[in-house]
């Protein structure tokens, strides 16, 4: 399996794991309030930050690893890496886009910082499984 392959699943399993619990922290900590008024900004910045963090060390590992191995990157991996970013990047721009319409109708703050975050994990998770796709089925 590439390194960059590897790299994929990491960030796919950590985007969904991080949202998840995410998830379970603000329905958790609600206490019978509605959930738009539930304590979500240091869940929020948390998960988001060890996402960060986990993403930099695995980042790390497996790069030391195929260093070890001599494994680099080639062509191969770097077009199937901007392939997976560019189908990653329309959940992007969906999230600002639809974070700009919940602003306009002047939505409360849970649900725009919210509606971001989704579409954050949804593009690391779209481009994650579309980068191994293309490692698992090859490119046209």
């Amino acid at each position: 399996m590439a390194v960059e392959e590897k790299r994929a699943w990491a960030l796919a399993a950590s985007a969904v794991v991080g949202y998840a619990v995410y998830v379970l922290l603000v329905l958790t900590g609600r206490h019978g309030r509605p959930l738009a008024e539930a304590p979500y900004i240091g869940a929020l910045l948390w998960t988001i930050g060890l996402g960060i963090v986990f993403g930099i060390v695995t980042g790390i590992w497996f790069g030391i690893a195929a260093r070890d191995d001599g494994l680099q990157a080639d062509e191969r991996d770097r077009e199937i890496g901007r392939f997976g970013d560019h189908i990653g990047q329309s959940f992007v721009v969906i999230g600002g886009i639809s974070a700009m319409a919940l602003a306009m109708v002047e939505a409360p703050y849970f649900w725009i910082a919210n509606v971001l975050y989704l579409c954050f994990v949804l593009s690391a998770l779209l481009g994650s499984l579309a980068k191994i796709a293309a490692y698992r089925r090859g490119m046209r």
